[in-house]
């Protein structure tokens, strides 16, 4: 015989005391991650927080915790080499800005000069926050929502079927695109043809980071071709 008491499951409290602290903490977190009315007023709230970004990112991280949703789901793995990780996004993401602004926007029949951003030619007052900008809003911002937690809540919705995740990479392409209709239409274009990139990355991958750094590269070399007034050349590189 032994005087050892049996090992409890897991998943039960050790005491009513505990039970009682847990169990409220479990059923808000249990909302969040549903779509009842509290799980659909945070995707309201963190969508609407997106025209104040990185606010809407950094709902989505206190949504996470709150909710005790893996960081994973949304797309927050860790890299198995940050430097290596690092290095692939800006490549990917110089030699994506140069596609398109050479290629694929012409065809489309876009203007070679960005109108909407001259104001940062040669304007070096005006990098530091265009920079910052890019590197929270877009890199950190836009790929923390569009892709980690969107994809979290429609795979939620939709399953994991191929057939689900190509609709999932539709509709997000489809909000990427659509958050940047002030822009232009230009600019909808870019954004429908760059998250569709980036949605069947994400969709294949699960991982976020480096799509952050590849989001920032591709709006900094944006900036660079504008700041040093390189638009037209590159955009004329293929088609004159």
């Amino acid at each position: 015989m032994t005087n050892d008491a049996p090992d409890l499951p897991e998943h039960l409290p050790t005491s009513p005391r505990e039970s009682a602290r847990r169990q409220p903490d479990d059923s808000f977190a249990a909302d969040l991650r549903g779509f009842g009315p509290l799980g659909i007023l945070a995707i309201l709230v963190i969508l609407a927080a997106q025209i104040a970004a990185p606010l809407s990112a950094l709902l989505v991280l206190l949504w996470a915790w709150r909710s005790h949703t893996p960081w994973r789901e949304i797309g927050y793995v860790r890299p198995a080499g940050w430097i290596r990780t690092l290095a692939v996004g800006i490549v990917f993401g110089v030699a994506l800005k140069f596609l398109m602004k050479a290629i694929v926007m012409p065809l489309l029949g876009a203007e070679p000069i960005n109108q909407t951003h001259q104001y940062l030619k040669g304007n070096r007052a005006a990098l530091p926050t265009a920079i910052f900008s890019i590197i929270v809003v877009a890199g950190f911002g836009e790929e923390t929502v569009f892709r980690g937690y969107m994809f979290e809540r429609l795979g939620k919705l939709l399953g994991s079927a191929v057939w689900a995740k190509v609709l999932i990479v539709l509709l997000t392409t489809a909000l990427f695109a659509a958050a940047h209709y002030s822009s232009g239409l230009a600019y909808v274009q870019q954004a429908a043809i760059v998250g569709l990139v980036f949605g069947t990355i994400f969709a294949v991958t699960g991982r976020v980071f480096v799509l952050m750094f590849a989001h920032a590269a591709f709006n900094l070399t944006a900036v660079a071709m504008i700041y040093w007034d390189l638009e037209a050349k590159v955009a004329h590189l293929v088609f004159k």
